[in-house]
């Protein structure tokens, strides 16, 4: 195996909200994308970030591998980890030598051999479908719908388990129509056995304002407990 290097934005050791379990959380630097809702603009840049190797990525994840339990193990997150994957490979590969869950956190908006040579030692797919129509894709994502659905049905080809997640924006997408719609496309999908519906939250204005750049969702409210658990009345055989 190669010792290719790749650049990590961050890591989070104990992550219990990105994929089943405990999980070590790998946060990935660059995109290829602009989503107006993205939380983490200092992501973007595939220039910046920490360089490192695999090795030394699984080798501290090893350390906290008591607390993976069952269902636990290391998430690959971002940015995109699509924009590295031969290096995301390499470090689903030696955690799958040590016994180790992987998981991938992607907008699935890239599909070439290297992903897929990637998604041969992916166990599970966090799968960020942000919307369900190819004009709010193009106008506030910048790839379009039928991208990501391509990615899903590859997935559903291969038999990786998917979790299929949206942020649900106000005035944007929080509406039953949407998530009636993403219902759908699981129900399509035999790979996928759950969905999560999240909140928008603007957190990430500070960093936006740091960067000295727009955040472009700033006028749009929060979304509210009370909407989030309206809308899962009409996915409730997945969530």
């Amino acid at each position: 195996m190669s010792l290719i290097k790749g650049r990590i934005h961050s890591i989070q050791s104990l992550g219990t909200v990105d994929g089943p379990g405990v999980r070590f959380v790998v946060f990935f630097q660059g995109c290829n994308l602009r989503c107006k809702c993205c939380h983490n603009p200092d992501t973007w840049s595939l220039s910046e970030g920490k360089e490192c190797t695999a090795l030394e990525i699984v080798e501290k994840a090893k350390r906290y591998k008591e607390y993976f339990g069952t269902k636990g193990g290391i998430t690959l997150s971002g940015g995109e980890p699509l924009l590295q994957s031969g290096f995301a490979k390499e470090i689903f590969s030696l955690a799958k030598q040590c016994g180790i869950n992987t998981c991938l956190d992607t907008s699935g908006c890239i599909l070439n051999d290297d992903v897929k040579s990637l998604l041969s030692v992916t166990d599970r797919v966090l799968l960020d479908v942000k919307y369900t129509e190819d004009a709010l894709y193009r106008e506030n994502v910048g790839c379009s719908f039928g991208s990501v659905m391509s990615f899903l049905s590859y997935l559903d080809e291969c038999g990786i388990a998917v979790t299929l997640r949206q942020v649900i924006i106000p005035t944007i997408n929080d509406d039953a129509d949407n998530v009636i719609a993403l219902g759908n496309i699981a129900e399509n999908h035999k790979c996928v056995d759950k969905i999560e519906l999240l909140p928008f939250k603007k957190i990430c204005q500070t960093k936006y304002d740091e960067m000295k750049i727009d955040f472009p969702f700033s006028s749009i409210p929060q979304t509210c407990v009370e909407t989030i658990e309206n809308l899962k009345k009409y996915i409730k055989n997945y969530v």
